[in-house]
């Protein structure tokens, strides 16, 4: 008759615990997986227990609880080999006792890792290291602190947050990673106000105004006069604001000017432009170059158009 194990709620145990090192199996160090006796094995497979196995380590003396999965069932009776990492969470030494007890674990949805150190975040690809290590874990509990070996180097994590529960179990699920500021971040100073900002503040009126004075005023018809007989202009002509304005400067200008052009002016007829005439000589001296006999033909030439009077004289008649 074969022998029956008495069916019970659970698997609960206590075993005194040694590194995974004592049995040269280091690379256990990367993952969650302890090592249990042969007879745990037996116990397991009489129960109802879900798959995969899951378990929930306890240091009642020093009051904490962390989860595991297992990987073989080869350890000596009533010994366990945990990895080295997960008795430095559970302040646990070297032959301590601690209870084990089967466990079963919801998947996860939303993890948030807070790394110990800045450097970790100067990897160039942090997700896809952190993705690849996770696949060596069964499960993550809120409180823990995780080590991620990469390039000969170990980087510290703690697990800040977890959904749905703060114990959550992380094989083939689809969980969404979130990262805290690591614990050495140090945010920027600020910088320190400038001396300008203790003086006092402008009212919003002359902010206002302030600008609207620095916009230059626009000023039609400015430059420079030019002759009609292509000789440049002694005369300044001032910008003025409008056309009209200039009009009225203008004809102040005419009105105070000597006789001699207004005469010379009031004898051109209305109509004519007459070249050479005195009116809009420059103020400087005429060119030496140009000869005398040409001036005094002009000035003959004016004064027969001046004094020519059409059907002068005596009348004769036909007959004599």
């Amino acid at each position: 008759m074969a022998h029956e194990y008495p069916r019970s709620s659970g698997f609960e145990q206590s075993y005194r615990c040694y590194p995974v090192s004592f049995i040269d199996k280091q690379h256990l160090e990367k993952g969650d997986k302890i090592i249990m006796p042969p007879s745990a094995l037996d116990r397991l497979a009489s129960m109802h227990v879900d798959y995969p196995m899951l378990f929930e380590l306890n240091n009642a003396t020093a009051g904490r609880v962390t989860h595991c999965g297992v990987l073989e069932f080869v350890a000596d009776e009533g010994l366990i080999y945990v990895p080295y990492w997960m008795m430095e969470n559970m302040l646990l030494q070297e032959g301590d006792i601690v209870q084990v007890k089967n466990k079963s674990l919801v998947k996860g949805t939303y993890v948030k890792l807070q790394p110990h150190t800045k450097d970790f975040l100067d990897i160039s690809n942090p997700k896809a290291i952190l993705e690849t290590t996770l696949r060596s874990y069964s499960c993550l509990t809120t409180g823990d602190t995780i080590m991620v070996p990469y390039n000969n180097k170990k980087y510290y994590i703690n697990i800040v947050e977890a959904k749905p529960s703060s114990a959550i179990s992380i094989i083939e699920t689809d969980c969404e990673v979130d990262f805290a500021p690591p614990l050495d971040y140090v945010e920027p100073e600020k910088p320190t106000p400038s001396t300008s900002s203790t003086l006092p503040k402008k009212r919003p009126q002359e902010a206002e105004e302030e600008p609207v004075q620095k916009v230059a005023r626009f000023n039609p018809f400015t430059g420079s006069a030019r002759r009609l007989d292509g000789k440049p202009s002694t005369e300044s002509v001032a910008p003025v604001s409008s056309p009209i304005l200039k009009q009225h400067q203008l004809e102040g200008e005419n009105g105070a000017k000597d006789s001699k052009p207004s005469t010379s002016a009031s004898r051109q007829r209305s109509g004519k432009l007459v070249f050479g005439s005195n009116s809009n000589q420059p103020t400087k001296e005429a060119p030496k170059a140009a000869p005398k006999k040409q001036e005094s033909s002009e000035k003959a030439e004016e004064e027969k158009e001046t004094k020519f009077q059409a059907f002068t004289g005596k009348k004769y008649s036909l007959k004599g």
